[in-house]
């Protein structure tokens, strides 16, 4: 049987998992996703830890331990603890009574095979204990080590417990998943999709905004597509080759994936980045980035010269010329054009802003009177500066504005 050490698990051995797993007692067991990431070698983030104590109990050993405690799920077991600033999730074991299809209902219990059969997939219904023996209760280290996303026990009843779980599905195979998904799952998911419409705007959003942050998510979306499922989250005409390229992009330059970008990339205008914003209830500031990198008019190709790139970085800002400039080069299909783009993105990662060297006072001096005409004159001539590409000379900005005061009526 597998196990994990501590010695080489850095979050294991860490000083604030340790004051957790001690107050807490020897029965506490790691769970889920700390543990499926240990055993595939990758990063742990978030550490959860599951015990047959029950809430008011777990409260108590914490606060004895001098350790935060916060009843964030408290009527599903969950207590949010918090050591050193760092925070984990303690859950009591348990099983469901009663479920909808959103939320359960459920009873705590002190059998650790009961409360693995309650979870979404098997890699996920793993357990260590703080010195790293496993418990795999349903196979879940063969379906790891196979690649193979499966629900445990019947796909079928683990998705009408919960509707959220189709969208995790295509999103733990696009993270973890190699060769096919599995059949079983795939057809219990497109057979249970009208059940998405049960599901909020918020809990969508974060399984497809996860999904899209996967290296290569476009198969796993072809797949929801020909299913019938993307059409009951996304809608119109998805642009799944523009997304594809975007993410070629991405693997070629080693760029982050960017989730809000990847999803713009798939939206045909901003009118259905409007409507896509609405289901999935949006920040205003992803909101706002969805409708602008869709609804830009401005000419962005390869071959722009500095000096429109930096016309364009000081109409747009760096943060929204790089998203228009990146969602042009997913579009253009010359791989031969990547070092121009790249080079594009380096200038506006560069970029200081420079300042406009006039104000109102000094179209005021001009002999122009307060008013609404100061900030006409002003923007005409900061135009005109923006188009000699901010040039610095003083004498050059007085003729200009001279110019344009003579030349406007008031």
């Amino acid at each position: 049987m597998k196990r994990l050490d501590p010695k080489f698990e850095s979050w294991m051995r860490a000083p604030e998992t340790q004051s957790m797993m001690n107050a807490l007692g020897g029965d506490a067991r790691f769970v889920g996703g700390a543990v499926r990431n240990a055993l595939l070698r990758q990063s742990v983030n978030d550490v959860d830890i599951a015990t047959p104590l029950t809430p008011d109990e777990v409260i108590k050993r914490l606060q004895a331990a001098k350790l935060g405690a916060v009843p964030t799920g408290i009527e599903h077991g969950t207590v949010t603890a918090i050591a050193n600033g760092k925070s984990f999730e303690v859950t009591t074991l348990r099983r469901d009574v009663a479920t909808d299809g959103r939320r359960a209902t459920v009873a705590f219990t002190t059998d650790w095979k009961e409360d693995a059969a309650r979870r979404d997939f098997t890699m996920n219904a793993l357990y260590a204990s703080a010195d790293g023996e496993i418990f795999d209760y349903f196979g879940g280290i063969a379906d790891l080590e196979a690649g193979r996303v499966r629900f445990v026990g019947d796909a079928t009843t683990r998705i009408r417990e919960d509707y959220l779980r189709i969208l995790r599905l295509f999103r733990f195979h696009a993270w973890y998943g190699r060769g096919e998904i599995d059949k079983d799952a795939l057809h219990a998911a497109a057979a249970e999709k009208a059940g998405i419409a049960q599901l909020s705007g918020e809990r969508i959003s974060k399984e497809m905004l996860r999904l899209l942050e996967a290296e290569n998510p476009v198969p796993v979306l072809r797949l929801m597509a020909s299913s019938g499922i993307l059409g009951e989250i996304l809608p119109g005409n998805l642009l799944i080759p523009r997304l594809e390229r975007l993410a070629q992009i991405d693997a070629n330059n080693f760029f982050t994936p960017d989730p809000i970008l990847r999803l713009a990339s798939l939206l045909p205008d901003a009118t259905s980045a409007n409507a896509v914003a609405d289901r999935f209830k949006l920040s205003n500031a992803d909101r706002t980035r969805l409708e602008d990198v869709l609804g830009g008019k401005d000419r962005i190709v390869s071959y722009l010269s500095i000096k429109e790139v930096r016309k364009l970085l000081y109409r747009l800002g760096p943060k929204a010329f790089k998203d228009r400039a990146t969602l042009r080069w997913a579009e253009d299909p010359k791989d031969s054009n990547a070092v121009q783009w790249r080079a594009l993105l380096a200038v506006a990662d560069a970029w200081d802003r420079p300042e406009f060297p006039l104000t109102g006072r000094e179209v005021m001096n001009a002999g122009v009177p307060e008013g609404p005409l100061v900030g006409r004159i002003l923007a005409e001539v900061e135009d005109w500066w923006i188009d000699s590409d901010f040039t610095d000379d003083e004498f050059s900005l007085a003729e200009r504005l001279k110019a344009v005061v003579q030349a406007t009526a008031y």
